[in-house]
């Protein structure tokens, strides 16, 4: 198959090389040259387009059967977030009705959920949080789900949780600059999945048999959520390096996962997509990255 993967960075060009290695001719879309070279070096042909410019949206080829969309916001505000998700969405769905693609992905959050009494939350759980670039990414999804019901094509959303694997992991980082700090009693609950899980999880949906239209939503994530505390404590004695210490009102507000507590469930990937994750818990994952080399 033709593919096309949007805002191919982090996971797009993990997701890229996935789908390669199973034959399939991909093409990612950055915004500028710089970024088409760092797809050279991947191995991933290159085109220039931004999903915020409905113009090079139409100057694109036109015969890809699956699109990925991938795009992420650079840590913005909402102001950012509505262009690059809920106006960039609303653009590729233009775009899409052009074209012949018959399976479309999109990588959401989990942000959109706000529970905060430590709960299990599946996708069919209220998305109803407070953050402002959260609603956004509410109202991004409303935004497919309606289009479903017009273009002939199966859309996946995936909700995928925090992200980690080379050259990426907040707290890890934090933990190895001697920045990272407990917050509370360490109980907040923090769900993650490494980046190739998450590729290989929009890889399963793209080449799987279920997908026959409409849309589906999906959560990315590992088995196993677990406390702040218990994601030191086990990094601190691999890397034989000092517990964190609490943090206190100058270490600033907590990021937006850090705002909810809930236990976010990959039952319904493992169901219906047959998703088994590489690495089902972070000490997996982890333990990789300490040990091997980052690519």
């Amino acid at each position: 198959m033709r593919v096309l993967i949007l805002g191919c960075g982090y996971v797009g060009i993990a997701l890229g090389r996935h789908l390669q290695a199973q034959g399939h001719e991909v093409f990612g879309l950055r915004r500028s040259v710089a970024g088409a070279a760092e797809l050279a070096s991947h191995g991933l042909p290159s085109l220039l387009g931004d999903v915020t410019d409905p113009s090079s949206l139409d100057a694109l080829p036109r015969d890809f059967d699956w699109v990925a969309n991938t795009v992420s916001s650079s840590r913005g505000d909402a102001e950012v977030y509505r262009q690059v998700y809920q106006q960039g969405t609303r653009h590729v769905l233009q775009w899409l009705r052009q074209t012949r693609c018959h399976r479309y992905v999109y990588t959401s959050s989990t942000s959109v959920y706000g529970q905060t009494d430590g709960s299990v939350v599946t996708e069919d759980a209220p998305t109803e949080p407070t953050s402002e670039t959260a609603q956004v990414l509410v109202a991004t999804e409303r935004d497919l789900q309606a289009a479903a019901a017009t273009l002939p094509l199966a859309i996946g959303i995936f909700r995928v949780t925090g992200l980690y694997g080379p050259q990426r992991g907040h707290l890890y980082h934090q933990l190895l600059r001697g920045e990272a700090r407990l917050q509370g009693d360490g109980s907040r609950l923090i769900n993650m999945i490494h980046r190739d899980d998450a590729a290989a999880a929009l890889a399963s949906f793209l080449t799987g048999s279920t997908a026959k239209g409409g849309c589906r939503v999906y959560n990315a994530t590992d088995d196993a959520p677990v406390t702040q505390r218990e994601f030191f404590t086990w990094l601190s004695h691999r890397l034989n390096l000092p517990f964190p210490g609490p943090a206190s009102a100058a270490d600033g507000t907590l990021s937006k996962r850090g705002q909810t507590q809930k236990r976010v469930s990959n039952q319904r990937l493992r169901t219906e997509l047959a998703w088994i994750p590489r690495y089902p818990t972070f000490r997996e994952g982890y333990e990789t990255l300490i040990s091997g080399p980052q690519s």
